[in-house]
Parts: structure tokens; sequence; C-alpha cells
């Protein structure tokens, strides 16, 4: 076993034995992800989303192409937030198109255009509505640009098939 797996595992471990508050049972842990905010770190979930989510082993996983704010006639708004609740949408229907639900996403890459502190409220509503408490993990990436012109939004997500 290479050096790094070796390191990524004990890291697991231990992320796994100090950072989760709640315990479950072995079957309870089998069938849902486990979400991990160290005490000792920022708590990120007022700003919707978890430090880490752990994937139960065994499980399959599926990447779901970034999703935009385009409605289903490939239309924009100009309006970021108009966008933001739409591209949800579409994140919603492609989980539903794979037989998933929103608390089975562990990760999710958000990006967007010009970025500035006004837009973290928009944001952080529509993921607390889609996620509720199960909130995954999230990376926000300020971009300068997405592929079509006039698209401000996307996410990406990836998620546990039961």
């Amino acid at each position: 076993m290479s050096r790094a797996i070796r390191h990524l595992m004990i890291g697991g471990l231990i992320i796994m034995t100090t950072g989760v508050s709640t315990a479950a049972t072995a079957s309870e842990q089998a069938a849902k992800l486990t979400v991990v905010n160290p005490t000792n770190l920022y708590d990120p979930t007022p700003h919707g989303y978890s430090t880490a989510v752990i994937v139960p082993a065994g499980a399959r996983v599926a990447y779901i192409s970034g999703q935009g704010g385009q409605d289903s006639t490939g239309g924009l708004s100009p309006d970021f937030a108009v966008q933001v609740k739409q591209a949800y949408a579409n994140l919603g229907a492609a989980l539903e198109g794979l037989g998933a639900r929103p608390d089975q996403v562990a990760k999710l890459t958000i990006f967007v255009v010009d970025h500035d502190m006004s837009k973290l409220e928009v944001l952080t509503g529509s993921v607390k509505e889609m996620f509720g408490a199960t909130l995954p993990a999230q990376t926000l990436v300020p971009v300068p640009k997405l592929a079509v012109d006039g698209m401000l939004f996307e996410v990406e997500a990836v998620a546990v098939i039961d």
C-alpha cells in the first residue's frame, strides 16, 4: 500500500473517530452520509455547507455535471437569484433522474461569475432550502465567465446512490 493511501486512510479514521458528534448503528451509517463538522473548526452550517462528508464503504458514487440556470427551453434570466433557483431545480431533476435525493449529495462545487459578498445570502438560502439540515461539503469558485454567455451560476454535485 502506498504511503499516500495509508495517510488518507489514517486521516479518514481519525476524522471518523474524533469528529463525529453523534453515534449511529452500523446499518444506519451504511445507508447514510456522515457529516463531520469538527468543533475545533469554524462552524460552516450557518452558511449552508459542512466541513466534510464521509461516504459509506461500498457506496456507488454519481458525478453530476454542472447545472446552470437555464430553463427547459435553454433560456437564462439576467437575474442572479433566478438563475441560482433554476440551477438548484435542475440539480434536483438530475438527482431524481438518478433515483437519488438531496440528502445523498456529499459534495457541491459552485461557480459564481463576478462573485461578491452580496451573493452569499442568495447562495446560502438556496442551498439550505434544497438540503435542509443535511448540508453537503461545498466549495465556491469565483470565475470571470462560464460556458454560456449570460450564465452567472453553475453547481455540480457528487452524490451517493443507494
